[in-house]
């Protein structure tokens, strides 16, 4: 069947990849598990010149993506993606211990983020969102009788470079899983 219009369907997966000194992706990337809302929407700023009457020009600068990510549960790795801070692990099972850990001094990181939906049509649809960064709120809640419902938001600034990309959306006529190696 040949590429046609995509009808997208679902979100099945959502991953974050560190990004390395240079800007490029680092595998395998962390899995946000039970995923419900990727979305996203590209933002620029413009500024109008006006004479006689009306618009004449247009110019847009600084384009950006908002990015909305939110799942059930979280891993400390996902989180330590999302926010820095540093996940250590000691012991051995049956007594392993977990811990994140975050000081005032450690920024945020830049990552990618990566979702994947299948198609009516066949197929599926990947959204890639380059050098993201989590500039609003991370937040999370315990609460009695509920799942942990984890949320984060921000900007994608694009990769480094003059010309570089904000965003791809790559249809596949064949699904295809998130790349992780």
């Amino acid at each position: 069947m040949a590429l046609g219009n995509s009808l997208p369907f679902g979100l099945r997966d959502v991953k974050i990849f560190s990004l390395d000194a240079s800007g490029d992706r680092v595998v395998p990337g962390v899995d946000l598990p039970a995923s419900r809302v990727f979305s996203f929407k590209e933002v620029v700023e413009s500024e109008q010149l006006e004479g006689d009457d009306q618009i004449q020009a247009s110019h847009e600068y600084n384009p950006t993506v908002e990015w909305e990510l939110e799942g059930g549960g979280i891993s400390l790795e996902a989180y330590a993606a999302l926010a820095g801070g540093t996940v250590i692990t000691s012991g051995t099972t049956p007594a392993q211990v977990k811990t994140y850990s975050k000081t005032k001094n450690q920024a945020r990181p830049y990552f990618e983020v990566e979702g994947q939906a299948i198609s009516d049509s066949g197929g599926d649809l990947h959204a890639i969102v380059y050098r993201c960064k989590a500039d609003g709120d991370i937040e999370g809640g315990f609460e009695n009788g509920n799942f942990l419902l984890t949320k984060a938001a921000g900007k994608g600034y694009g990769q480094v470079g003059d010309e570089g990309k904000l965003y791809d959306f790559v249809q596949n006529e064949t699904v295809a899983a998130i790349v992780n190696a």
